[in-house]
């Protein structure tokens, strides 16, 4: 990153200790110094907090060696209109990257309030925020880059998905919170002239992912010697993408807030944009549980005569799941001439990798 332009910038970050939030931490402290981030994240227990608290120490480790940058953490919630506030006020961020959500398909059936919370009244809190940062004159946010999703998406049948395509059919409460989003950040845009930009994540893994994700579980299962589940009698396509290329996709991003235009109403054309942020390369699930258990036996996290056909299952699909994510990530090569490039098996040996030190196995 080019130093931000070349002078310090304040970053804010949400769910700065969650999986994307925290790589992109990392990787602005070590290529967009100097740097100011302000990261919060409220470290709740939806998955195994010592992950959440191991991606803090890595960002400690890093912020003392990048000493003219600076990072300062925060424990809360988004939810906490008063928090946010006081937040923008103390630090008066130049960009917003608003990573804090409740993930997760299958977690939205059972747990649906702490959606509603974090994913609409926290983000609104995050736009309201935005919004008086401009109060009295002041130079206020420039940029404010937010978490959408490839489930917004739905049950799409054209592929690959493109931004173009509606997407009005949600099939999960998450992804009816994402698409929320989306139509939140835009009427923000149009009526207080704030450059919002929306980025749709499609299946991310890598090393100190989310434990609900298939390539953690499943990991997880076999090692205890549990029977593993894939859906859709294993015809679920996923458009996986490596942790460090959606890092790179962010950061390029945030240099490039939409312009500001006024329309012939007088009132400002949003300053708006929405992205795709994917691998365009959708891996059949056998294919991928077959590079994950050749990767796990390589970094020895399972023995080499380890019977992976009797700990598997095909079972139908889940509720709220789709059979085939798929990203048209052209608009991102021709706007920030970017593509994810990371394969699978690099991606998953990474992991492999992290997963065996991280449980010391």
């Amino acid at each position: 990153m080019n130093q931000m332009e070349n002078n310090t910038k304040t970053v804010i970050i949400t769910g700065a200790a969650g999986f994307i939030g925290s790589n992109l931490v990392l990787e602005l402290l070590k290529t967009a110094s100097p740097v100011q981030i302000v990261g919060i994240d409220n470290l709740n227990d939806y998955y195994d907090v010592r992950i959440k608290k191991w991606r803090l120490e890595a960002i400690a480790a890093c912020a003392a060696e990048y000493q003219d940058s600076s990072w300062t953490f925060v424990k809360g919630s988004i939810a906490n209109r008063a928090l946010v506030d006081d937040l923008f006020d103390t630090h008066h961020p130049d960009i917003v990257v608003n990573l804090a959500a409740q993930a997760g398909v299958r977690y939205s059936i059972t747990n649906p309030d702490v959606y509603i919370e974090s994913n609409l009244i926290g983000f609104y809190n995050i736009l309201e925020a935005c919004r008086h940062s401009y109060d009295g004159g002041a130079k206020g946010v420039e940029h404010l880059v937010y978490a959408s999703s490839s489930s917004v998406y739905g049950a799409n049948k054209k592929v690959p998905y493109s931004t173009e395509d509606k997407v009005d059919n949600p099939i999960s409460l998450y992804a009816a919170t994402k698409k929320s989003n989306e139509l939140m950040a835009h009427a923000y845009s149009k009526l207080y002239n704030i450059p919002s930009t929306g980025l749709r994540f499609f299946t991310v893994y890598g090393p100190a992912g989310r434990p609900d994700m298939a390539y953690f579980g499943f990991t997880n299962k076999l090692l205890a010697g549990e029977t593993i589940e894939i859906f859709n009698y294993g015809n679920c396509k996923r458009d996986f993408t490596f942790v460090d290329d959606i890092v790179e996709g962010v950061k390029r991003v945030m240099q490039s807030p939409p312009a500001k235009e006024t329309g012939e109403d007088g009132l400002p054309i949003p300053p708006y944009a929405v992205y795709n942020i994917g691998n365009n390369q959708p891996v059949n699930l056998l294919d991928f549980v077959d590079i994950l258990q050749q990767e796990l036996i390589r970094a020895e996290v399972l023995p080499a005569d380890y019977d992976f056909e009797g700990h598997k299952k095909l079972v139908a699909m889940q509720p709220g799941d789709v059979p085939i994510t798929y990203a048209d990530t052209s608009a991102l090569e021709r706007d920030f001439g970017f593509k994810p490039s990371t394969s699978l098996r690099e991606g998953l040996r990474a992991f492999a990798q992290w997963y065996k030190e991280f449980y010391k196995i």
